[in-house]
């Protein structure tokens, strides 16, 4: 008898094993066919200039969850600036302006005005005390929104929207250019014995009235007429949810007080947990002070650091990225920062660097400077959505004036080699 070879063998299994796999499966019912799973990226809206949708588009496609290769990844992270960049218009100056019509500005507790700013000059503060000062006690609020305090709202209003007294004098000095704008702080400052809570529903209330204003709608403030309204832009509402349903990390950041913005995120969909603003210090009450948090080497109420240009990515590395100490001042290693950021402003332009793979700009000096130089290829410039401005008639002083340095003194723009920006033409518009 010849005995069956190897391969003979492994063939007789095998039909055996496919005899009684079908025996198997007559006896069973039919099991269902399981499609694939699809993964389809969200699709952004029209309303870009040029191809900034398409190239929005292949940030999404590129860092989504469809990736492939994304599980293996942490989130992407991408940061918007606030103000002019999701919304058209100032949503601290409409929380300012709200606060004086409301009259919910308070003296400060110990009399003096320089306790509200480190950085306000002996002018600025004789001003303050001379126009607010008889309407009320330390620590209460003044009523800015009567007519009894109308010069009072009127001297605010100029040392926070023309860093100058109604005399013309200059209301600040000494403090860092490239961290901090004494103004925008100011504001933050003057909620100083307020709750969050309270300052929350004052911004909500400001949002309300803001939201429902016609577009160009005014208001009176003091004496001084104010724009009176504020609006999402469509395109980045939609960019932003775009983002979040792609899997991005979302994150604002911006140079109004904290809570305010809190309850103006919510507008989007961003958290109070993922939003950059302005910080004060509280007491053991839980009532803010005149004082500011820090960020990296700089200590709370050293108010030396804000959400304000090299501020900015001070905050963005500790708060976005868990970066502490110094080391949070400095640019980080590519593959820990943002993959995209959006701005309107030369007070965005450090965080808006530091984006590794989509920088969206809407206007401004240094910004637009290295915006239109475009020497990554990262840059895209957009006009702004509502009322968008016209074409600026003569070049961006790049090489000349476009930068300033951390004294306020201007200079050029220089890309990451030290060579000088050209100047550059506004050619979106």
């Amino acid at each position: 008898m010849t005995r069956p070879t190897r391969a003979q063998r492994l063939q007789a299994v095998a039909a055996a094993v496919t005899l009684c796999a079908g025996a198997l499966a007559a006896g069973a019912p039919a099991a269902q066919a399981v499609p694939a799973a699809r993964c389809t990226t969200p699709k952004l809206a029209a309303g870009w200039y040029g191809d900034n949708r398409a190239r929005l588009q292949q940030l999404i496609d590129r860092y989504g969850t469809c990736d492939p290769y994304r599980p293996t990844r942490t989130k992407p992270v991408a940061v918007f600036d606030w103000d002019n960049t999701v919304v058209k218009n100032d949503v601290g100056d409409a929380t300012m302006y709200w606060l004086l019509r409301g009259g919910k500005i308070r003296r400060p507790a110990t009399g003096d005005w320089s306790a509200t700013s480190r950085y306000l000059t002996p002018a600025a503060v004789r001003a303050l005390a001379a126009a607010c000062d008889p309407l009320a006690r330390p620590g209460a609020p003044l009523p800015t929104g009567t007519p009894a305090g109308t010069a009072c709202a009127d001297e605010v209003l100029a040392v926070y929207g023309t860093a100058t007294t109604r005399a013309g004098a200059p209301a600040f000095a000494g403090w860092d250019h490239r961290t901090l704008e004494p103004a925008y702080a100011w504001l933050s400052q003057l909620t100083q014995g307020w709750r969050p809570a309270e300052v929350r529903a004052f911004a909500a209330a400001a949002r309300a009235e803001n939201l429902a204003a016609p577009v160009g709608a005014t208001q009176r403030v003091g004496s001084a007429t104010t724009t009176a309204w504020v609006r999402y832009y469509d395109q980045q509402r939609d960019l932003i949810g775009a983002l979040r349903g792609a899997g991005f990390d979302v994150w604002i950041t911006s140079a109004s007080p904290q809570p305010v913005v809190e309850v103006w995120a919510k507008g989007v969909g961003v958290g109070a947990d993922h939003v950059i603003g302005i910080r004060n210090t509280t007491t053991s009450g839980g009532r803010y002070t005149s004082h500011l948090r820090g960020c990296g080497s700089v200590e709370d109420g050293a108010d030396t650091m804000t959400t304000y240009i090299d501020g900015k990515r001070c905050w963005i590395n500790q708060e976005v990225l868990g970066v502490r100490g110094a080391a949070a001042e400095e640019v980080q290693p590519a593959a820990r920062r943002q993959v995209f950021a959006a701005g309107d402003s030369d007070t965005d332009v450090s965080f808006l660097r530091d984006a590794t793979a989509l920088r969206l700009v809407l206007n401004k000096n240094e910004l637009m400077c290295r915006a239109y130089d475009n020497s990554d290829g990262k840059w895209i410039v957009n006009p702004m959505f509502i009322e968008p401005k016209k074409r600026k008639d003569t070049p961006y002083p790049c090489a000349t004036t476009g930068y300033v340095d951390h004294d306020g003194s201007p200079g050029p723009v220089r890309r990451a080699d030290t060579s000088v920006v050209p100047d550059q033409a506004d050619s979106v518009f």
